[in-house]
């Protein structure tokens, strides 16, 4: 009697591979027992520094979000079950600077995925990396999937454009297309440029003598934080259900900048006071005052709920940015992005 063959494995295709998420979401993959596909740009600054440890187990696929035939070229060569599109210009200020390419690569590449997705393989699924900065002056306190959205960056703007063009690919082709409304989520790999790992990598150069102060932008500002290796899962999860749906995926509970400036300068016996000036030139032009998520519909559709939550998720992250200065002060700085 011949044997069945094995069952194919899964095949994931994510863009965005380099960054946060996108390598978050590859060791989560890899963990399922995937074959992972990441699209890189070409780019004589690419870094590769979040996926060194895994690179030799993923497959990088050349492709740009703002090329249409790059994508098509992309799902043709990793034929994928799922796509997970995080790849995005996705730091708020420079979408001030650059609300063009904020738009190009932010909103229409969302387009061009979901069209590839379509002339390609429309059984494809694919999850779309939205986000809380679309809700901006909000609505209501807390924001869930049914509150209006006001955004206040053209990177807000764009993510509705994203948000809205997978609900009517859902609507119009019947591609399983879902979007998780995602909420801040940090973690040690987060860019220098974010303010949790502004704040957080001025800790532990203060407090190694490298600097002697911080300089930061509103200090009210409030967010609801989470681990982005908490919410990689809710992304997964989400593409696992039997009907394509959005959700919002969040903490609960909303600190202000000058609560993570105390608990990231108290975790190394600092007081945060003496160190952080306020500086104009770090305040947005329509500033978002209070997000803050409602996660019921993920904890009950989806079974999700963060395992980490702000204390511990600022901990981990002073504890890394400290440990790495260290190796830096006795070894001398990586070459690249840390």
């Amino acid at each position: 009697m011949t044997p069945e063959p094995a069952s194919e494995a899964r095949r994931a295709l994510i863009t965005g591979i380099t960054g946060q998420d996108g390598s978050y979401l590859a060791e989560f993959l890899l963990e399922q027992g995937y074959e992972v596909f990441g699209i890189v740009r070409r780019s004589s600054t690419e870094s590769f520094d979040r996926l060194n440890h895994i690179k030799d187990r993923i497959e990088l696929v050349q492709a740009d979000l703002t090329d249409q035939v790059s994508v098509i070229k992309a799902l043709r060569q990793a034929r994928p079950h799922e796509v997970y599109n995080l790849a995005a210009q996705s730091f708020v200020p420079t979408s001030w600077n650059q609300p063009i390419l904020t738009g190009d690569v932010t909103a229409l590449g969302v387009t061009r995925v979901l069209e590839a997705i379509r002339v390609v393989d429309s059984s494809i699924r694919f999850y779309q990396a939205s986000s809380s900065e679309m809700f901006g002056l909000v609505k209501e306190t807390p924001q869930t999937e049914r509150t209006p959205f006001h955004p206040r960056s053209p990177y807000g703007v764009a993510k509705v454009y994203g948000h809205w063009i997978t609900v009517n690919y859902r609507e119009s082709y019947d591609i399983f297309a879902v979007s998780g409304i995602l909420f801040n989520h940090e973690s040690p790999r987060r860019g220098l440029e974010f303010v949790t790992r502004k704040i957080t990598n001025g800790v532990a150069r203060i407090k190694h003598g490298l600097e002697k102060e911080l300089r930061l932008g509103n200090l009210d500002a409030k967010r609801d934080w989470g681990y982005a290796k908490d919410y990689v899962r809710a992304m997964w999860l989400m593409l696992q259900q039997d009907a394509p749906d959005d959700y919002v995926v969040s903490s609960g509970q909303t600190h202000s900048v000058r609560q993570c400036c105390e608990a990231a300068f108290g975790r190394v016996g600092l007081d945060w006071e003496q160190y952080v000036k306020q500086d104009p030139e770090f305040y947005r032009p329509a500033e978002v005052q209070l997000l803050l998520g409602d996660a019921t519909k993920a904890r009950e559709k989806l079974g999700w709920t963060p395992d980490y939550l702000f204390e511990d998720l600022i901990g981990l992250m002073v504890d890394a940015d400290m440990k790495r200065v260290e190796n830096e002060l006795v070894n001398g700085p990586p070459a690249g992005l840390t």
